[in-house]
């Protein structure tokens, strides 16, 4: 089975994804991982992003020709992998563990930014297919449902209001050594959202075919018991995936 957890940023995909994973024995796969990874290399290489304000007020992000062809360059000739070991989740970058130092506010933004070039996308979302082909994964990120694994047996649209989200993104960085205020953490995840939901490639949409789970007033136990029975309702409908074929 694979099952796919799609939603707004700071929602709860990560936390109820990995916690299902253990729970049902499956592997995890965290593509905002990947995206951040990418991220870092190519804040490695020098190169700064930063979104702009179109006529029509949307956020887009213009990038030079030379720029964009450095950018797909680095995401034709990277390795990144993201790996389950010992009951934790660690992320490779050519074979470096970077799982810690991908967890920054800069490494997010680029990340939020690259995630909207084709190139990167189109190499990434390869490699997210090869992972899950053979079933018996979490998937979650953005656009994981209707791009990466349209097909999944089952998928979670996790969404939650924009304060609440704001607040559980303030602690998270709080908890790194990050002051930042509420106001900047919601102008953040407001430009985010808009920039997800308006890019030209794989905008953030929820699949016609998935559970939607406002988060706003539940506690991680509570996602999870929730996404929880939703599958053992699918594994009860005899339907499971086995050797690359629903059966």
């Amino acid at each position: 089975m694979i099952i796919a957890i799609d939603g707004t940023a700071a929602s709860g995909k990560s936390t109820t994804a990995r916690a299902l994973a253990r729970l049902l024995g499956y592997g995890y796969l965290d593509t905002g991982a990947m995206y951040r990874a990418m991220a870092l290399k190519i804040i490695r290489a020098g190169i700064r992003l930063s979104p702009t304000t179109s006529a029509a007020s949307s956020l887009t992000t213009e990038v030079a020709p030379e720029t964009l062809s450095q950018i797909d360059s680095i995401a034709e000739n990277t390795s990144i992998s993201v790996r389950n070991e010992n009951g934790s989740v660690f992320v490779y970058l050519d074979g470096e563990d970077v799982t810690d130092l991908i967890r920054t506010q800069e490494v997010s933004s680029m990340a939020s930014i690259v995630s909207t070039l084709p190139r990167v996308r189109e190499v990434l979302v390869r490699e997210q297919r090869r992972v899950g082909r053979e079933g018996g994964i979490v998937a979650e990120g953005r656009d994981i449902g209707t791009i990466v694994f349209p097909d999944a047996e089952l998928k979670i649209f996790m969404t939650a209001s924009l304060e609440e989200r704001a607040r559980r993104r303030k602690r998270e960085l709080l908890l790194q050594g990050v002051e930042v205020s509420l106001e900047e953490v919601e102008r953040e995840l407001r430009e985010r959202d808009e920039r997800d939901s308006s890019r030209a490639h794989s905008p953030l949409r929820k699949a016609q075919d998935a559970v939607e789970l406002d988060t706003t007033k539940l506690t991680i136990d509570e996602q999870v018991k929730i996404v929880m029975d939703l599958v053992q309702k699918r594994i009860s409908s005899g339907k499971t995936w086995s050797c690359g074929l629903w059966k």
